[in-house]
Order: C-alpha cells, then structure tokens, then sequence
C-alpha cells in the first residue's frame, strides 16, 4: 500500500512539474498571430472592462491562443484588476509575459501630429485631419464651423484662430480629434500665461488676448530669432503712441483664401477689421498660432527708439527709427533688388 501511494506521490509530483514547466514554457513563446496584411493586431480595451472581456478582445483581434490560457494567466498573475483603458498593438514576438505587462502599464499605442508656428486655423484642422488615426467626434472638423468645436472645448464664443500651441502632440490610436485639440489649447494657454505674467510693465497691452494677438502678428513677421524682439520694439512703440501697425500679415489675413500670394496697393487700401494700414490698434483677433518665442517677444520688445522695419531678403530685417531712414532702406533692399 505504502509503495502505491510512493507511486501515486510521484506522479502527481511529475505531472506538477510537468504543468509548471509547460506554462513557463507558454508564457514566454511568442504568441501566434493572425495578422491578416497587417504588420500588428488591433486591441481597444474599453474602460471597464473585465478580464474575460479583455481576453476576449485579444482573441477576436488575431491572436491565435485559446482565451482560456490567456484569462487563467491574468487572473493567477494578480494583475487582471489592473488592466488598463486603451487602445495597444500587438507586435509579432510578444509573449503572454510582456501582452499582460503592456496591459497593466498602460502603454498604448501612440501617434502624433506636428503643429507648426505661423499656421493658421484652417491648417491646424487640415493637420488633424491628415493624421493617422485620429477619430473626427464632432462636425465642426468638416463643415469648417467652428462653434460647436470651441464650445466642446470650453472656449465658447471664442475665435479659433490663435488659441491652440505649435508642438508636437501624442495621442493613443483612435483618439478623438478635439482631445488632441484641447491638449493644444491648454498648452497655449499656459504658455500665454507664462509670457504675459513675465512681460515687461511698460507695454501697451492690456489683456493676455492682446499679447497673444501681438504675438501672432511677430510670427507672421519674422523667422529670424534675433529680430523677434526687436520688431516687438517696433509694434509696441507704435501702439503707445496710437499709430497704425501696417503689418501685411494681417492684410492677407483679411482677405481670406482668396489671397494670390502677392500683396497689391489696393490690397492695403481696402477696409477690412484686419487691415492695420486702415485701422488702428491690434486687429480683432489673432492670425495665426504663435510660438513660445513670439509670445516672449510681444510681452518683452527690445529697449529700443524703433519704429520701421523692412525685410533684407536674406530673412532678417533693417530697423529705423524715422521715416527719411525708412524710405532710404525701402530704396537699398526692396526697390534696388
């Protein structure tokens, strides 16, 4: 009897160790996949969602294991509560071992889209919709009206142009389009906060509005790091002393998109609320999205007499203090060239 009971003990024992060495064995084979023309397998995890739920999703997506082995993994490994929300790719070579790891830290698939300096409205929302997997949650993002847009961002009753910062941002794959928007919006503005919190206790500008108005008019400006402060001089000065800006970025503003590319007399002769030749102060509003540079720049001009400008052709510019000086530069870098 007692020789039974050795036999029995043993294999058990063996079946035991046969199983642990099995599953150890499993849970770093890389799992198949059914990729189907596509380079990973698809899973979007739903907040929420239970283990099964999650196994489930895993399996139905193309990876070719019994959801069984996967949900019993989960569950003995402690972390199945932890699984979180998302959306993931399942790359060829992962392992049950690193599936669960990528689940329970939540590292997503992850995208990302370029804001540039300078753009305008229009071209932000043509970015978005270039981008790769992004989904379009609100009409706003093809009519081209934007109210519902600003209004589902917060920023009800507010003019698009100007408000949301160049980066580059990160979303997970099928992020909605107005949370990378909103992102943008809440870096621009802490960004305007920073620069209108350190800007100069001299300048004309009363509201962080107008800084970032100001701002967009820099950026449309100048490229050129070493002028941005300088031609800040030139704009403030001017409102100080209510003269007109005379900025062309805002006249081609004004005009829309039915603007040629080539600025005409008449173009500067015609009223419109951008056109800062006709009217004076700081247009409505901004025309264009600034960068951190502008926005330093509008809130901190150079300390300087400044008062005209005129582009070099090389991307810097020529700065005067009196029109005579001005015209005189006219003549040597735009009428001579």
């Amino acid at each position: 009897m007692f020789r039974v009971l050795k036999w029995f003990s043993l294999i058990v024992l063996t079946a035991v160790l046969l199983g642990v060495a099995s599953a150890l064995w499993w849970l770093n084979r890389p799992l198949p996949l059914e990729l189907d023309g596509q380079t990973v397998v698809d899973v979007r995890v739903v907040p929420g969602a239970s283990a099964r739920a999650v196994t489930r999703a895993i399996v139905q997506g193309g990876v070719q294991t019994p959801e069984w082995m996967l949900l019993a993994w989960f569950r003995a490994s402690g972390e199945a509560g932890h699984i979180r929300a998302g959306s993931y790719e399942i790359e060829p070579g992962t392992t049950p071992r690193r599936l669960l790891a990528m689940l329970v830290n939540g590292e997503q698939a992850l995208r990302r889209v370029t804001l540039l300096e300078g753009w305008n409205y229009r071209q932000v929302i043509q970015a978005l919709r270039t981008a790769e997997s992004l989904v379009f949650d609100l009409p706003g993002f093809t009519t081209g009206q934007y109210d519902e847009l600003m209004n589902a961002l917060g920023l009800e009753a507010r003019h698009p142009e100007g408000l949301f910062f160049p980066d580059t941002y990160l979303y997970p794959k099928y992020a909605t389009a107005s949370s990378v928007l909103r992102q943008a919006a809440t870096a621009m503005d802490q960004r305007l906060q920073q620069a209108w919190d350190q800007r100069h206790p001299h300048v004309p500008l009363r509201t962080r509005g107008e800084l970032l108005i100001l701002a967009s008019i820099i950026e449309r400006e100048t490229g050129h790091p070493d002028d941005r402060y300088k031609v800040s001089a030139v704009f403030n000065n001017r409102l100080r002393i209510g003269m007109r800006l005379q900025a062309d970025p805002t006249v081609v503003y004004g005009l829309g998109e039915g603007f040629d590319g080539r600025i005409r007399r008449i173009h500067l002769t015609t009223d419109t609320p951008y056109n800062t030749y006709t009217r004076a102060g700081l247009p409505p509003t901004p025309i264009a999205i600034p960068g951190m540079a502008a926005l330093m720049a509008a809130g901190q001009p150079a300390d300087s007499p400044v008062m005209y400008f005129v582009a070099r052709g090389d991307g810097s510019s020529e700065f005067s203090r009196t029109l005579d000086e001005h015209n005189q530069a006219v003549r040597r870098f735009i009428l001579n060239r």
